[in-house]
């Protein structure tokens, strides 16, 4: 029966009752987060449930979700009573069982709340976890020292990682009591009902886990899971936070968790992660799209080459339940996109990563033929992904014009190509649309979509749909010659040969990149991805550059060959080369270039600075649609660290005066014209204004 509301609390939290078992629902759609209503709402109905008899309390979330946790637009602002811990310390001071009823996603906050109280129930496939290492603190209403309490060392993994695990794993880990078949609601009523009577032991005081801490062996673990941190903080606060669990009673553990909650919240790199979370959902709203602009529904997803990319692709759609066939133009060639496919998938079984029986189900979704008229002529979306090179796209579509049924979009997967130009082979090109998806395409997140100019609102519905269906966060740009995050790195090029033949070494450019927080250096990169395609792609463009060139020409091409811009033994480790040092003192020796030392902070500025330059007259010219969407594109697809916040956050934290002032010093000492300062940067700089500060672009993309 629901209980009549009581005070304005009682819109975000629910209060009804079956017999003599109260239940609070969350209700803030649509992830149910802790703002301060749901807490002051909490709070009360636990005070009335408690004051009306109540023998125990189910709490629940309303929707599709338990609680996302906190509601992060409200940090950096003074916090209204009350505090999580404040309505944690009334849960767990309840003298009757209050019980989380755990559906769809218990994240963050969300967890911290249920492992507040007496116990925890869950339905079938919920995820539970504590993700705020993601944005760049650690948790902070007592996620670190009631977790360890439960569950021992495993409470480490979790919360370094930030990774999730379902209801069932929860179970096998100790912080789950029980996943409940059927209505959640019912079934935890039931069950806390039938157990109202027992005297539970909460986290806070349970030390069974804890006991026997060993620093040895805790170390080691906390090692391995910081290995790949790179240079984020919040890992280690993590580490640090977890430790005085082991180490000390629960209030003094709490303090320890909310000072380094407090220092790393307000720390540059907090602040970059959530300015990434929220750019995510930003992205996902194209401006200038009319409301009314629908996706058409799709189906069968058709995609032409069977490649590393067309692979990448269809693998992605059958990942996410969508069925897709592969074109090949031979039986031999679609045999090798298959059989590449499958023993992707297998490497994932074998590393348990993926269980044999969801193997055979996506496998089932993904066909292949050769029959390219048939095959195109059953799509609901074709994805065209063949070789890098405008006359070949323009033939297939041409073709795919021909096959495909009206009203069909079809969409290229070019990283640099034209589309108005590719769009010209049609007599569709209003369903003419960029899908480029990057490598290796069934891991990579971003989806650069690419509108041209006759591409029609429902097409570009369409693309972005499918990319979230396929697992893919889709960005809106504009059209030009390698769009935005390649059009960007491009401007980087240059700078890594000029700082080459003016002092640097391979190894000295890639250990800046590297301490900065990215993968791998540009020129490590290089030579994973074969240096010779960057020589065939200078050479259609009839540019040259001295150094690579130089380098190729003296058969290294990466990798492949066992070196490249570096030496690499059987296990691909890579070293420094010492015919690679002379290759380049004697390209400059050549060219007249008197080498000098050149300083970490020099490196990093002539390698990011040209990018933000770029950045900025993409926003001039409207190919993107918001600074952030270039900061998204950079973390999700070209390796540059979250924890950074993207080029233009970046250039934001050094501030655009300086930005002006530096890139106009390098152009002078570099000779470099395209150095000069953006007419953008130039504005905002004179302004004191920020790219973040900007509200919209010169002109839609």
């Amino acid at each position: 029966m629901e209980k009549p509301a009581m005070a304005d609390e009682a819109r975000f939290v629910e209060h009804a009752f079956d017999g003599d078992v109260h239940i609070l629902r969350i209700a803030n759609a649509p992830v149910n987060t802790l703002r301060t209503e749901v807490r002051a709402g909490l709070l009360d109905g636990l005070q009335a449930a408690l004051r009306e008899g109540a023998k125990a309390i189910v709490l629940i979330g309303s929707g599709r979700n338990f609680s996302a946790g906190a509601e992060m637009t409200e940090f950096g602002k003074p916090r209204k009573p009350p505090s999580l811990n404040e309505v944690f310390d009334a849960i767990e001071n309840s003298r009757v069982p209050v019980v989380a009823a755990i559906h769809g996603n218990a994240l963050g906050g969300g967890l911290e709340l249920a492992l507040a109280c007496h116990a925890r129930v869950a339905a079938p496939g919920a995820q539970v976890g504590l993700p705020e290492v993601k944005r760049g603190f650690v948790p902070g209403a007592g996620g670190t020292q009631r977790l360890p309490r439960l569950i021992g060392l495993e409470a480490l993994r979790l919360i370094v990682s930030g990774d999730p695990v379902s209801a069932e794993e929860a179970v096998k880990l100790g912080f789950i009591d029980a996943v409940v078949e059927g209505d959640l609601e019912k079934g935890a009523v039931a069950w806390a009902r039938a157990n109202a009577g027992k005297s539970f032991t909460l986290a806070r005081n349970r030390t069974d886990r804890i006991a026997g801490y060993d620093a040895a062996k805790f170390d080691e673990a906390a090692k391995k899971l910081t290995a790949r941190s790179r240079g984020q903080e919040s890992p280690k606060g993590c580490v640090e936070a977890v430790r005085a669990a082991f180490t000390m009673p629960f209030d003094d553990g709490l303090n320890v968790e909310r000072e380094q909650f407090q220092r790393l919240v307000a720390g540059e790199q907090s602040q970059a992660l959530r300015h990434i979370f929220f750019g995510e959902r930003e992205a996902q709203r194209v401006p200038g799209l009319p409301a009314d602009a629908k996706s058409l529904p799709v189906n069968r997803l058709v995609v032409i080459g069977g490649g590393t990319m067309g692979g990448g692709i269809a693998m992605s759609a059958a990942n996410n339940g969508l069925p897709v066939t592969i074109v090949e133009t031979s039986e031999e060639a679609l045999e090798r996109g298959l059989k590449r496919c499958e023993a992707n998938w297998q490497r994932t079984v074998a590393s348990g990563r993926l269980s044999q029986a969801e193997y055979e189900k996506r496998r089932a979704l993904l066909t292949g033929t050769t029959n390219f008229d048939k095959a195109v002529g059953e799509a609901d979306l074709v994805i065209e992904a063949v070789f890098e090179n405008m006359e070949v796209k323009k033939e297939v579509f041409g073709r795919l014009d021909k096959a495909a049924r009206p009203g069909i979009v079809l969409a290229s997967n070019t990283s640099t190509l034209s589309i108005d130009e590719i769009a010209s082979a049609t007599k569709r090109p209003e369903l003419v649309i960029g899908m480029h998806f990057f490598s290796p395409a069934n891991v990579m997140r971003l989806l650069e979509n690419v509108r041209g100019a006759a591409t029609s609102p429902a097409a570009i519905a369409t693309a972005t749909e499918v990319g979230k269906r396929i697992g893919k966060l889709p960005v809106l740009v504009g059209n030009c010659d390698g769009f935005v995050g390649n059009r960007m790195t491009g401007k980087r090029g240059p700078q890594v040969e000029k700082l080459l033949l003016e002092g640097c070494l391979p190894q000295d450019i890639d250990r800046v990149m590297e301490g900065y927080g990215m993968a791998m250096g540009p020129l490590a990169t290089g030579d994973l991805a074969g240096l010779d395609i960057g020589a065939a792609v200078r050479k259609a463009r009839g540019t040259v550059a001295p150094v690579a060139d130089a380098v190729v020409a003296a058969g290294r091409l990466g990798q492949k060959t066992s070196k490249g811009y570096y030496d690499y033994d059987e296990n691909r480790r890579r070293m420094p080369s010492k015919e690679v040092e002379q290759i380049i003192l004697d390209v400059a020796e050549k060219m007249q270039v008197r080498r000098r030392r050149i300083e970490d902070q020099e490196i990093l500025e002539r390698l990011l600075l040209p990018m933000v330059n770029e950045g900025a007259r993409i926003l001039e010219e409207g190919i993107a649609s918001r600074p952030v969407d270039i900061d998204v594109i950079f973390v999700n697809g070209f390796g540059w660290p979250a924890f950074r916040g993207g080029p233009m956050f970046w250039a934001d934290r050094m501030g655009l005066r300086t930005v002006r002032d530096r890139l106009a010093h390098y152009a002078e000492v570099t000779g470099d014209r395209n150095l000069q300062p953006a007419a953008l940067i130039e504005r905002l700089a004179a302004e004191g204004g920020s790219f973040a500060g900007l509200k919209s672009p010169a002109k839609p993309a």
